[in-house]
């Protein structure tokens, strides 16, 4: 795949260019850039401005071709909390992104969640959609159990964290037969399954020439570390040291 040249979408300043520019030569240094996948470990690691989230990072079934396919057809994305609408970019596709708990219209009973509850209550859009959980773990049982009933969605980008049921939930989401991406152990959170989902939505608009020309320059970090020799260079997907 070729070197990343887009910027950013989310930057709509020219001070949040030129962050965004300096945090990803920094990521792409240290992570690689030689798949969609570094891409995403290189997002993931900005938005929790720790690299050590890029080895956390778990790639099953294809997700991204996954994910990009699913945008081409205007997918429904279906996230867990408002945070991650929120933080999900709404321009340059045709992907309606929409809330579980604003499916919630009864009282939920007792024992379940209302991230829970409202996935359940959008059994009928899972088929085909993107599915983003960046924080309830209840949340993405709930998709587990939709998708071992026998819903089928295009892609399940899962990252709860915390020390109950997270690890569990992602755990069992690697068992499934979907793409799915997730995040190994407690660690993840909303910003990173934003990062991920935003990733490949900004890959979708490289693909379709949907925000003009710009891009990064190739600063004087990522030419060192791209001159290195070979025989250095760590697997893709591991991270070295940053500089």
């Amino acid at each position: 795949m070729k070197r990343s040249t887009y910027t950013d979408p989310g930057a709509r300043t020219e001070a949040a260019l030129e962050i965004s520019r300096k945090s990803r030569a920094i990521a792409r240094a240290a992570i690689g850039d030689r798949t969609p996948e570094d891409r995403i470990r290189q997002r993931c690691s900005i938005a929790v401005g720790d690299l050590a989230m890029a080895n956390l990072l778990r790639f099953r079934n294809e997700p991204v071709e996954a994910g990009l396919e699913a945008l081409r057809g205007g997918a429904a994305i279906i996230t867990d909390i408002r945070m991650v609408q929120t933080g999900i970019l709404k321009t340059g596709h045709r992907s309606p992104v929409l809330c579980a708990l604003d499916a919630v219209t009864q009282p939920v009973r007792e024992g379940t969640t209302r991230t829970a509850a409202g996935l359940r209550a959008l059994e009928d859009r899972i088929d085909d959609a993107i599915v983003v959980v960046g924080n309830a773990p209840s949340a993405l049982f709930a998709a587990c159990e939709l998708i071992d009933r026998g819903s089928d969605p295009a892609l399940v980008i899962g990252t709860p964290v915390g020390f109950v049921q997270a690890a569990e939930s992602k755990e069992l989401l690697r068992t499934l037969p979907v793409p799915s991406i997730s995040t190994e152990g407690t660690r993840g959170g909303s910003p990173v399954a934003v990062a991920a989902a935003n990733e490949i939505i900004t890959v979708f608009l490289s693909e379709m020439g949907g925000f003009g020309k710009g891009g990064f320059e190739e600063t004087d970090l990522e030419r060192r570390s791209r001159e290195k020799p070979t025989s250095s260079d760590p697997p893709s997907g591991r991270v070295r040291d940053a500089p």
